[in-house]
């Protein structure tokens, strides 16, 4: 796919050329161009097990590059060059085609978890001082 208009041409209509070339897509947004991407296939969503399985594909891909880049295991030259980056995305596709499939709202998912993090564990772990150094990498 070369550009927007090639989208728009795949999916039959203009939503689709916006969304590809809107930088700060919301995630519903970004499940709407998922589901329209698949919905041009007869097949449609695999199965819920499947996608599962192929969320431990992807993972194992991540962890693989991710050890390549920051463990003990460098690439060997014959191996090909993916990114962490590119297989963050590849898992963040499947995530969502999982929660499509199921009809979830992975931005109702998000509050629901950012709401248990912010009550159940807001005492759990040390907070940063206003002036502190450090923090999260």
């Amino acid at each position: 796919m070369s550009n927007g208009k090639d989208l728009a041409n795949m999916i039959g209509d203009n939503e689709g050329v916006r969304l590809l070339m809107d930088k700060n897509k919301t995630m519903n947004q970004l499940q709407k161009e998922v589901d329209q991407y698949i919905s041009q296939f007869k097949e449609g969503y695999f199965s819920p097990l499947a996608m599962v399985a192929r969320l431990t594909e992807e993972l194992g891909e991540l962890a693989r590059e991710v050890n390549h880049y920051h463990g003990e295991k460098p690439k060997k030259h014959t191996e090909k060059e993916n990114t962490i980056e590119e297989e963050l995305g590849d898992l963040l596709f499947v995530v969502i085609c999982l929660a499509n499939s199921l009809d979830i709202s992975l931005e109702e998912a998000h509050n629901t978890v950012m709401h248990k993090f912010n009550t159940r564990d807001k005492d759990r772990w040390t907070r940063i001082e206003s002036g502190d150094e450090g923090g999260a990498n």
